[in-house]
């Protein structure tokens, strides 16, 4: 499975540049061009990788990292800094609000894929975790995908975190107000009543499947994973 980089800079020539490198090294990329459309990206899938310019338009990239380490579901994305700032209390800066690594314009495009894959293979172990195994279910944290014994389910990016989490966290019951905080983070403004929809698409492509009812309703009080 490709590692997804997620490329934040308001220069669009530096984002094709990157793009097309990253691409040619194996990689999956997206690329955002200011912190609010990066912001969108990250609350629909966390990649593996975020490069992340220091100067953006409105919402800085010093700012979004100190938001990004501010919420839970993205708290130990690996960011690396990219900025033009050379001097060593902009990098500690840069380091200290939260980013993995800091690398000053202009750069080498081999140094940077280099440094790329050091950190995802440090950050490995962490997001590794083993497959998380539900009854005949499995999902794979690193592919992200969910299999049975019949097959591969189709997943939608939100259905596919909200298993992962009722997984990660069996026996307990959730309210809509923390699965939101949990799941989409809690920066982002959304309705309680948007997760009732995204647990009935859940619930419906696991219908599909076949298999036991796994998300179970608890009336007055949320919703919880159903025993194995």
């Amino acid at each position: 499975m490709k590692a997804n980089i997620l490329i934040v800079d308001d220069e669009i020539a530096i984002c094709e540049l990157l793009t097309l490198a990253l691409e040619q090294a194996g990689f999956t990329v997206q690329a955002a061009y200011d912190g609010k459309e990066a912001w969108i990206k990250l609350a629909e899938q966390a990649p593996d990788l975020l490069l992340l310019d220091w100067m953006l338009p409105g919402t800085s990239g010093i700012e979004l990292a100190r938001r990004i380490r501010q919420t839970d579901n993205l708290r130990t994305l690996p960011i690396i800094m990219l900025s033009a700032k050379s001097e060593e209390d902009n990098k500690i800066t840069g380091l200290e609000i939260g980013a993995d690594d800091y690398i000053t314009k202009p750069f080498s495009t081999r140094e940077l894929i280099s440094r790329i894959k050091a950190l995802l293979r440090r950050r490995a172990p962490d997001r590794l975790e083993q497959q998380l195994v539900h009854g005949e279910l499995t999902l794979d944290v690193i592919s992200q995908r969910v299999h049975t014994k019949s097959g591969e389910i189709s997943l939608g990016p939100i259905e596919f975190k909200l298993l992962e989490f009722f997984l990660r966290n069996p026996n307990r019951v959730f309210s809509r107000e923390q699965l939101l905080n949990r799941v989409w983070g809690s920066t982002v403004y959304i309705e309680d009543r948007t997760v009732d929809v995204h647990i009935l698409r859940l619930r419906k492509s696991l219908n599909k499947a076949e298999l036991p009812p796994m998300i179970e309703t608890v009336r007055g009080s949320g919703y919880r994973l159903s025993p194995a």
